[in-house]
């Protein structure tokens, strides 16, 4: 890739989906990972659980209604996630705000419940670059102190050098906004608790 105009060097579209998730694993919180259930050149899927001591409905809606309070500005192409918004409804879309009748759609919505499961489909990040699919399930379970929320991600599809190569960091990106999600809900801040 290059853009002579805005003085960007030529890579590899692989070397630079590969710095791209080097650059995300790096920010991953220390002793949080989520499952990679398994990891394969054509695909793979990671799964999450986190318990958020919160009412069902209280903690489904924080994860849509206030995403953009939650979610780390740095897994968003603005730089900004007040930008993010969810619209939790069939042909909605978790999509980013970039201003002027710009932006982009991360994942559509393709089956919604509400407080009860959100399924999202496409490729998040830099997989909606590639020729993935993916299918990204949020479920919200009662628990005896809260709500169960488990996150599965499912993607299939061709990147250069295999699939396997980028399910670890696409794991931990997703654990660290479970994270942010938990803190949010108790606590109010997504960095805090």
């Amino acid at each position: 890739m290059s853009c002579q105009s805005c003085g960007v060097v030529d890579v590899q579209a692989s070397d630079f989906f590969k710095a791209i998730f080097v650059i995300i694993a790096v920010g991953l919180p220390s002793g949080s990972r989520a499952e990679v259930m398994d990891s394969d050149k054509n695909g793979f899927t990671v799964r999450h659980q986190v318990l958020i001591e919160a009412d069902r409905f209280a903690v489904y809606d924080a994860a849509i209604a206030s995403v953009g309070e939650w979610w780390s500005s740095d897994h968003t192409v603005s730089g900004d996630s007040s930008q993010l918004y969810i619209d939790a409804r069939i042909s909605g879309c978790f999509c980013e705000s970039l201003g002027e009748d710009a932006g982009l759609v991360h994942l559509s919505v393709s089956f919604v419940n509400p407080g009860v499961i959100l399924r999202l489909t496409g490729g998040l990040g830099p997989l909606g670059l590639m020729g993935v699919a993916g299918n990204m399930t949020w479920e919200f379970d009662e628990a005896e102190t809260g709500t169960v929320v488990t996150l599965q991600y499912a993607v299939g599809g061709y990147m250069d050098g295999g699939l396997d190569t980028v399910a670890a960091p696409v794991d931990g990106v997703l654990v660290e906004q479970m994270t942010r999600l938990k803190s949010f809900v108790e606590t109010g801040s997504p960095t805090e608790g």
